[in-house]
């Protein structure tokens, strides 16, 4: 493989996700660090060699660029235990990582973003008004995760896989946007499982 770098800001859970994945399968990862907070992602230099989209994370193989988070995950680990041989349980897999992007991160990342990281007396109006119908949407991703994970230790078969190594990086750190994690409690009982795999390295 290609010698690897990730272009990140280490506060992200997209970030983290990408070195959770190198570590549990023991891949040399090199990090460059950014501070978004700062728009050191939206120079003239970031646009035009790293993404022209201006996010973070970006992972570089050699001299090629991959932006997107779980796109990034599935690179690393294609071919390896987190990822089902099994073609179903791949698409499952990928079903989670999707639900991850679309109904977890959008209000669980955001509201810790905002509430922790900004500040709700710094929000905008129009973001204030966000926050309730974002709690809502993301204490039924919640919810919905620990109904699943009532009757399986892991989100797709019996082993962990990219689909946990998505769900887990907002989840972890989700009481920083408000949200209860005591109330899931195989919910939590999942964290320690993600948390007691071997590599594991926790989020800076």
């Amino acid at each position: 493989m290609d010698k690897l770098t990730l272009h990140e800001d280490p506060r992200s859970g997209n970030c983290y996700k990408i070195r959770l994945t190198a570590a549990l399968l023991g891949l040399p990862l090199e990090r460059k660090l950014y501070d978004i907070m700062q728009g050191e992602t939206r120079t003239a230099e970031f646009l035009a060699k790293v993404n022209a989209n201006g996010r973070i994370p970006v992972l570089q193989a050699g001299d090629r660029f991959l932006p997107e988070s779980n796109a990034a995950c599935f690179y690393l680990a294609e071919g390896t235990r987190l990822v089902p041989e099994d073609r179903f349980r791949r698409a499952d897999m990928l079903r989670w990582m999707f639900f991850e992007q679309y109904n977890h991160e959008p209000n669980i990342a955001t509201l810790r973003f905002w509430l922790y990281f900004i500040g709700e007396a710094n929000l905008s109006e129009p973001q204030r008004m966000q926050i309730p119908a974002k709690r809502m949407a993301g204490e039924a991703a919640l919810e919905l995760m620990d109904r699943h994970l009532a009757t399986c230790d892991w989100f797709v078969g019996s082993a962990a896989s990219l689909a946990d190594i998505a769900l887990y990086a907002y989840t972890h750190v989700a009481e920083a946007g408000g949200f209860a994690l005591g109330d899931h409690a195989h919910v939590c009982a999942w964290l320690d499982r993600v948390g007691e795999l071997p590599g594991y390295v926790p989020m800076d």
